[in-house]
C-alpha cells in the first residue's frame, strides 16, 4: 500500500511578502526522500522533495529582481548578520540559512516541490546560470552538497584522495575532489554498475572493496595511506575501516549520513592525529560554485541523470531506491508529466 496521498490545494490569489511561485521544472529524488517516505515522514514536510528547478511564475510586490519567467533553483540566502551565529562572527554558519536548508525557516513552504508549483521566499531561490540544461540545473542541489564538502575538508593539492561509495553524493565528490586537484583518486564501490558509472566518468582506478583496493591505496601512498577520504555511503559500519584508509595525520571527510549509530575506535583516531570534517549542507556560495563547476565541465551531472518519471510513479520509485536493489543513479520528477 502507497505511504503517499497525492491533493490538490487552491493557490493563494495573493502572495505574502517576500515570497515567490515556482512552477517545478524538475525535483530530484535523494537518499533523505527514501529516509522520509520510509519513516512515515519524520523530516519536515518541505524538504521532501527539495532539490528542485523551476520557472518564476509570480512575485510579492515586494519582491526585485525576479521577474515572471525567470528560471530558479531551490538555494539557501544569504548569511543573514543578525542570528547569533553571524553576530559571533561565523557567518558561514548561519542560523537562518541552515533552518532553511532544513525546512525549519520561518516561511517554510507546506510540502516539497514534489508538486506541479510551490511557494517559498524569494531568499530560497538563486537565477540559474546561463548554458545549464534544465536537468543540470535540477542536479545542482547535490553537487552543491559536494561542493561545499570538498570546499570544507581543505584537500591539499597533489593529495592522495579515496572515495568512498560511488552513488551519486560520491560520483560528485569524487569529480570536486579531481577539480580540487587530487593527485592520485580511487574510488571504491561494490556495485559494479555504480563502478561502471565511475569509469564513464573518467576514473580509472575504481575498484571494489577488499584486498584489492586496500592494496591499492598502499601502492600509490608509498605505505601511508589516504591524504583524504571521503566517506560517502552513509553505512555506519564503514565508518573505522575508511578511518583506517587514511594515513597519520590525514583527513576523514563525512559525507555520508548514518541512520544508525557507529562504533569507531577513538584510541586509533586520537592515535593517528586525524582530522575529522563532518559536513551537512551548503552555504549560498556553495550553489553558485556547484553552478560554475557544472558551466565549465568540471562537473558532469546529466550522465548521473538515469530516469524521469511522473507523480503517479513517485512511490513505485521510492520503494525501488529503497530496496538497495535498484540500478538507478539519480531520478528525476517531472510533475507535468
Amino acid at each position: 500500500m502507497s505511504r503517499l496521498t497525492v491533493g490538490q490545494e487552491e493557490a493563494p490569489a495573493k502572495l505574502g511578502p517576500g515570497l515567490v511561485e515556482v512552477a517545478v521544472t524538475y525535483c530530484g529524488i535523494c537518499a533523505t526522500d527514501t529516509h522520509n517516505y520510509t519513516s512515515g515522514g519524520q523530516i519536515p514536510a518541505s524538504v521532501f522533495g527539495h532539490e528542485w528547478t523551476g520557472t518564476i511564475t509570480r512575485t510579492a510586490e515586494d519582491v526585485e529582481g525576479l521577474p515572471a519567467g525567470t528560471r530558479v533553483i531551490a538555494s539557501v540566502g544569504a548569511a543573514c548578520g543578525v542570528c547569533a551565529m553571524c553576530q559571533a562572527g561565523h557567518a558561514e554558519h548561519c542560523d537562518l540559512a541552515f533552518a532553511e536548508a532544513n525546512g525549519l525557516a520561518p516561511g517554510s513552504p507546506t510540502h516539497g516541490a514534489f508538486a506541479q508549483s510551490l511557494i517559498v521566499t524569494a531568499r530560497r531561490v538563486m537565477p540559474v546560470l546561463d548554458g545549464l540544461s534544465d536537468i543540470e540545473a535540477a542536479l545542482v542541489e547535490p553537487t552543491a552538497v559536494t561542493f561545499h564538502a570538498v570546499r570544507r575538508t581543505r584537500q591539499p593539492l597533489g593529495a592522495v584522495v579515496v572515495v568512498q561509495g560511488a552513488g551519486p553524493i560520491g560520483l560528485l565528490a569524487a569529480q570536486h575532489a579531481r577539480h580540487a586537484g587530487a593527485g592520485q583518486l580511487v574510488v571504491i564501490e561494490p556495485n559494479a554498475q555504480r563502478r561502471e558509472a565511475a569509469t564513464k566518468l573518467g576514473f580509472t582506478d575504481v575498484l571494489a572493496p577488499g584486498e584489492a583496493a586496500q592494496a591499492r591505496v598502499l601502492e600509490i601512498s608509498n605505505g601511508l595511506g589516504a591524504d583524504v577520504l571521503y566517506e560517502c555511503t552513509g553505512v555506519a559500519a564503514l565508518l573505522q575501516p575508511s578511518a583506517e584508509l587514511v594515513r597519520r595525520g590525514g583527513t576523514l571527510s563525512l559525507l555520508g549520513f548514518p541512520m544508525t549509530d557507529s562504533t569507531v575506535s577513538y584510541g586509533d583516531w586520537q592515535l593517528r592525529e586525524l582530522t575529522v570534517i563532518g559536513s551537512l549542507a551548503y552555504t549560498r556560495d556553495d550553489f553558485l560554485g556547484a553552478q560554475r563547476a557544472i558551466a565549465d565541465g568540471s562537473v558532469r551531472v546529466a550522465d548521473l541523470h538515469t530516469a524521469t518519471i511522473g507523480l503517479g510513479d513517485l512511490a513505485a520509485m521510492l520503494d525501488e531506491l529503497d530496496s538497495g536493489k535498484t540500478e538507478q543513479a539519480k531520478v528525476l520528477l517531472d510533475p507535468r508529466r
